[in-house]
């Protein structure tokens, strides 16, 4: 690096591999160690006359700020981390097949896109009836609408190109239709109409669509006059409605920095009387029209904001079906499910990051400093060997050499981490204009990884955070831990792949930056925005409405029988459990069910404590923390409530559950 000196300040540049010089940011002032380091990417000299050259900052470049003056000295750390990686690949990658991406034809990438949202239906051969999608569309906001409306259109367009023979409705028609449900359902009820293309000259109200369940407002308007804090997350407003918004405000106000600019707020979550919801919380069925919605909610911010998302697919291509390195993630699990039943992260993984605590995470530059090449590929071969079998010697791998594993292992995954489908999307993660749209889009992000990815991705970043906790003995911060993980997370699998310098040092910025956020922010990243959970009660049920709209006419004849057991049940209901009281039932506990009246003060925690205090002392002190109080049915399929939910609260919301307490799913 070199220090130049400017009229404003002096302006440091980084040595990149190539040779040449780059501009990496700017101090005001006389400050700064100008001749401390001696590392290949760390030279410092003082050269006046080649400051006339200075042409171009990146985008991390926040003059005046010693913060960004440590993250621009950290890029060394980046620069090193990416040429021991280079070193390692040539070494390792030896007959060991690349990842093939597929760059996907005219059509094919929306038409992809449609079948991973759930609406495969609105076009090929189930064309002819898309009544199924019109209840899922219903549901969805102004600017969800508009995702999914943009797609259709492409995808039509596609197939009447390509002369296909099956049935293509016209996306107006569709829409039309998803309308008039949406005006007027079926149980003659009026419900707000979602506004696309056609109907934007409907008022300022209907800009953000509200999703009811029972007639009750799940989604709230974005209140105009009263925006909220800076450091508040909205988890009950779809995300790209709120973009939308902040463009509208921003429209009479002055622009705010963008994202790359500021420091990393403190964002928190608001307290939500009905609970918050992680991911793991609800049941399968539940978590997939999740997934489908976010990957909608996640196309609509992008498309608000004008920044390209764009999926990929890696061909299929063989990989190993067996070993520890350069074994997919579900392949590894698969063996080790057979040692250890119900592990949802692959115990090399585990162990590794193990072997790295035991030898004490104050350990300086953990992480950075690179374990001895030649005995990194003898472990690798004696791990390959001996670690199924139990044989392997722990005690003979040093700290360093197993931080170099860990990194070895994510690199060697045949598929990134984070997904060839989303590495893109996460790597446009730095292109979204605050940082809150950020933190929004990676909380999306972060929904749709495979299950194994995400479980594993949480075990490092919960780890990484462990090193950070001690960052003043091992000297390694959030900025120099983001820049030593984000070539093993973000660029191991594009090495090879030519770019321009200038393009090298944006990407080695912006994945820095996104692989810091998703360290400081991980315990906001797991949460399912309460807007996407509300909008899958609603669907469930419009699904419900139809299910008994179906099992009237079977059994139209049988009107009589049916309505006298209906009456008989609804008697025996109310002589059973009163108004204002529910019945929680604990099919594996002492007291298998208790009657509980319903108080505005009363949590989920007050439940589950009149149960355990009825245990003996030893059960209770085993059952606390195991056991977990659950919303079954009516318009959810299954929900696991935090602690602080307020019962009252959420049986206004859902007067249909069942409540259980259970342990949880696995």
């Amino acid at each position: 690096m070199n220090w130049l000196s400017s009229s404003s300040g002096v302006v440091l540049t980084a040595y990149h591999p190539s040779g040449k010089d780059q501009v990496v940011g700017e101090s005001h002032g006389k400050g700064g160690d100008e001749a401390t380091s001696s590392r290949r990417y760390g030279q410092y000299t003082m050269n006046q006359e080649s400051s006339t050259k200075v042409k171009e900052r990146l985008p991390f470049d926040r003059s005046g700020s010693q913060d960004s003056l440590d993250e621009v000295l950290s890029m060394e750390d980046y620069w090193t981390e990416l040429e021991n990686i280079k070193k390692s690949h040539e070494n390792r990658q030896e007959g060991q097949e690349a990842v093939v991406v597929k760059e996907p034809d005219e059509g094919e990438l929306e038409e992809e896109w449609l079948k991973e949202a759930g609406l495969s239906n609105l076009f090929g051969e189930s064309a002819d009836d898309p009544q199924d999608s019109i209840a899922f569309l219903a549901t969805l906001t102004r600017t969800q609408a508009a995702a999914v409306q943009k797609r259709v259109e492409t995808v039509s367009q596609t197939l009447r190109k390509k002369n296909k023979q099956h049935h293509i409705p016209d996306v107006r028609d569709i829409f039309a239709q998803q309308r008039e449900a949406r005006e007027k359902s079926p149980d003659g009820s009026e419900s707000q109409s979602i506004g696309t293309n056609e109907n934007k000259s409907q008022g300022k109200e209907d800009q953000t669509s509200s999703v009811a369940v029972e007639n009750k407002e799940l989604i709230p308007r974005v209140p105009e006059d009263a925006p909220a804090s800076e450091t508040d997350i909205n988890l009950e407003v779809s995300f790209a409605e709120q973009a939308v918004n902040q463009k509208e405000l921003n429209k009479e106000r002055m622009p705010k920095i963008r994202g790359n600019d500021a420091s990393l707020p403190s964002f928190r979550l608001p307290k939500d009387k009905t609970g918050t919801t992680k991911i793991g919380d609800l049941a399968p069925q539940d978590m997939k029209k999740v997934c489908h919605l976010a990957l909608i909610e996640l196309t609509a911010l992008y498309d608000v904001l004008g920044v390209e998302l764009k999926q990929q697919k890696a061909v299929k291509i063989k990989t190993k079906d067996s070993g520890l390195f350069g074994v997919p993630l579900t392949t590894l699990l698969e063996q080790d499910q057979r040692k250890v039943p119900g592990t949802r992260i692959p115990l090399i993984f585990q162990n590794l990051i193990s072997r790295i605590e035991e030898g004490g995470l104050e350990t300086e530059g953990l992480l950075r400093i690179p374990g001895a090449a030649m005995r990194i590929k003898n472990l690798c071969q004696e791990l390959e060997m001996k670690f199924y079998e139990g044989t392997f010697n722990w005690e003979s791998v040093k700290q360093h050499d197993a931080a170099s594993l860990l990194k070895l292992f994510l690199r060697e995954l045949p598929q990134p981490l984070l997904s060839v489908e989303y590495l893109k999307a996460f790597q446009a993660v730095q292109n979204l204009p605050t940082k809150k749209e950020q933190l929004q889009a990676l909380n999306l992000l972060v929904i749709l990884l495979p299950d194994a990815n995400r479980d594993t991705l949480k075990a490092l970043l919960e780890f990484l955070q462990r090193i950070i906790d001690n960052k003043e003995k091992n000297k390694m911060t959030v900025v120099n831990v983001a820049m030593v993980m984000a070539p093993n997370l973000f660029m191991c699998h594009t090495l090879g792949l030519k770019s321009s310098e200038q393009r090298e040092f944006e990407m080695a910025a912006g994945t820095a930056s996104v692989m810091h956020l998703l360290i400081k922010y991980q315990k906001l990243l797991w949460t399912i925005p309460k807007f996407i959970v509300n909008q899958v009660r609603k669907q469930n049920t419009e699904n419900q409405k139809k299910e008994r709209r179906a099992m009237k006419k079977l059994l139209k004849k049988m009107a009589y029988d049916r309505e006298k057991h209906e009456k008989q049940e609804k008697a025996a209901n109310d002589a059973d459990v009163p108004q204002g009281v529910i019945r929680v039932q604990a099919p594996h506990l002492s007291k298998v069910s208790m009657a509980i009246q319903l108080t505005e003060e009363l949590k989920a925690s007050d439940v589950l404590a009149r149960f355990l205090s009825q245990e003996s002392g030893v059960a209770q002190t085993l059952k606390k923390g195991e056991i977990f109080l659950y919303e079954i049915g009516g318009n959810i399929g299954e929900r696991c409530l935090d602690d602080d939910t307020y019962m009252k609260d959420l049986y206004q919301l859902n007067p249909n559950a069942e409540w259980v307490i259970k342990s949880k799913r696995r």
